[in-house]
């Protein structure tokens, strides 16, 4: 593989991480806990492309098959918010992550018992290949990291220019204080698990036009990966995400592109972020929070 190949198919990873991890990174920062079953949300979108895709082979309706993915999932981020995490709003951080574990498993049984064990084939669109001189690429590819550059820098347009992005911000940086002014803490924090649930169905389309196969583990491995990244760039950090899922992508293509260490990947890139967080325990662009006592 060339050194331009383990390029684009390492930012093409890397775009796709990045758009879960800003899900992550986003709830973090705002609601301040870590939702572990925002993986699973990307399972779900995959599973709705793949019934939905089925009824309809034309590669006109796929359009339809991704808008539909995308308002069951973020209607199942609200309705997982709402009813798992709300109630949880005042406990102890441990309480919020065992409930995330356990929403987890959940999403993942449902899945295993409507659909199987077995990889379902999901019917996406063949797109082919493109030359550029002696260079093949996957239009699949291009569409996916134009795309996801289009959403990155849409969101952080939004948070930086939009009312409702002013107040994410706000709650984020003092929930209190926020309230204070007026500020419905619990909206902004379901909006926030709306928008990451919308990049998470995307996310899961970029995955299955790169290998259209899924399981009811189909967004844990992403998940986790791209929970790393948000760590890598700083969670609750935007361009952090994004950077941290960069280096996580180029990294995965480089461990791809040598056959002697591409079993090891996995551990390749776990234990860079041990490494990342003994040298900068805040990742990349992180900083550091003085907690109020």
């Amino acid at each position: 593989m060339s050194f331009v190949n383990t390029l684009i198919n390492g930012l093409n990873v890397g775009v796709i991480y990045a758009m879960i991890a800003l899900g992550y990174t986003m709830v973090y920062g705002i609601a301040k806990m870590l939702n572990f079953a925002h993986g699973d949300i990307i399972m779900v979108g995959g599973y709705t492309i793949c019934v939905f895709a089925a009824m309809n082979t034309s590669p006109a309706f796929f359009p339809v098959v991704i808008l539909v993915a995308v308002l069951l999932c973020t209607l199942l981020g609200i309705l997982v918010e709402r009813l798992a995490y709300r109630p949880l709003r005042g406990a102890s951080p441990l309480a919020v992550l065992i409930t995330a574990i356990g929403v987890s498993y959940l999403l993942q049984s449902l899945a295993l018992i409507l659909f199987g064990s077995a990889p379902k084939y999901v019917s996406v669109p063949q797109l082919g290949k493109i030359s550029l001189g002696a260079l093949q690429i996957k239009v699949s590819t291009l569409i996916t990291l134009v795309a996801a550059i289009a959403v990155m820098l849409a969101l952080t347009l939004f948070v930086k220019y939009s009312k409702t992005g002013r107040a994410m911000i706000a709650v984020s940086e003092d929930r209190g204080a926020a309230q204070l002014m007026g500020i419905n803490v619990n909206s902004i924090i379901t909006i926030t698990f709306a928008i990451g649930s919308a990049l998470a169905a995307l996310a899961g389309l970029f995955y299955l036009l790169q290998s259209p196969y899924i399981t009811n583990t189909f967004g844990a491995m992403p998940g986790i990966k791209a929970f790393t990244a948000a760590v890598i760039g700083g969670i609750g950090s935007i361009p952090g995400a994004m950077i941290g899922s960069i280096v996580l992508g180029l990294i995965e293509s480089i461990c791809d592109s040598i056959p002697v260490i591409t079993p090891y990947k996995d551990a390749i890139e776990f234990s860079i972020l041990i490494i990342i967080l003994l040298v900068k325990p805040t990742g990349i662009l992180g900083k550091v929070r003085r907690e109020k006592v």
